[in-house]
């Protein structure tokens, strides 16, 4: 498969800058990258959807809403199907309300350790973010440092101009809450499809985009429970002004795909 040169330029810590070379949008490879499995392990893909019927699979995926969800509202309307092969997450104006659309696997797959992995196709407009995270109780419990339970955000994307972000916030959301995470940048992410990893062993975390690794990092001492997947949009500031945005506008997603050790 051909490969444009662009460039993943990482921000990761006090000034410092790496770079590496990137695929920026081509079709998806024949064969998925796959990152090296624990030694003595293979990878067993253990759950996937590709999205691929006439409506969304809910026994696999809760919509979410309605409900207030920060500067906009969750809609189950706006999350769907639409019949090529894609989900679907819409931000739209509905009279004086911003609304969007969220999943979750809760209660229907949770899972720990492994791989997983998410091809989507990001939206252009400001005032919203996509992201592509896991979730479980757990997060909310103080004193064991992550492990038992993380908010991993393996992708979040509240700006325009290929600047991605990846996030761990353990113990609550309170004044015990502690986090890590990396801002980063990939030449054209903005256009065409991507994929965004997460290789989640039970000494340290791994992300990816196209398959080039963007984080390595141990921080929140590493979840050791099972999490739940959650594609959301998320109406806010943090991705700019929403009034200036010209909507309906789409975040997609091909497939989300997990693959677990097998001895």
């Amino acid at each position: 498969m051909l490969m444009k040169c662009s460039i993943v330029c990482l921000l990761a810590g006090a000034g410092i800058v790496f770079c590496l070379p990137s695929p920026g949008g081509e079709p998806p490879s024949s064969k998925e990258f796959l990152p090296p499995a624990p030694e003595g392990k293979e990878w067993k893909l253990v759950w996937q959807d590709e999205f691929n019927g006439a409506a969304l699979d809910e026994t696999k995926w809760n919509r979410l809403g309605d409900w207030k969800r920060r500067d906009g509202f969750w809609v189950k309307d706006d999350a769907y199907v639409d019949g090529q092969g894609h989900l679907v997450l819409r931000t739209k104006k509905d009279g004086e309300r911003f609304t969007c659309g969220a999943v979750n696997t809760r209660g229907k797959f949770e899972h720990a350790f492994g791989y997983l992995v998410a091809r989507c196709q990001m939206p252009k407009q400001p005032g919203h973010w996509p992201a592509f995270w896991l979730m479980c109780d757990g997060v909310s419990k103080l004193g064991d440092e992550g492990r038992d339970g993380t908010e991993i955000d393996i992708v979040e994307v509240p700006w325009r101009d290929g600047q991605l972000t990846s996030n761990l916030h353990w113990d609550g959301y309170g004044k015990d809450h502690k986090s890590a995470g990396i801002k980063f940048k990939v030449d054209g992410v903005m256009e065409g499809w991507h994929t965004f990893g997460l290789l989640w062993l039970p000494e340290e975390y791994v992300f990816y985009v196209d398959g080039k690794e963007t984080w390595r990092t141990t921080a929140g001492g590493v979840s050791r429970v099972p999490e739940f997947i959650k594609l959301t949009e998320e109406i806010g500031t943090w991705g700019g002004d929403i009034t200036k945005a010209e909507l309906p506008d789409y975040f997609r997603v091909d497939y989300v795909r997990v693959y677990s050790f097998a001895p």
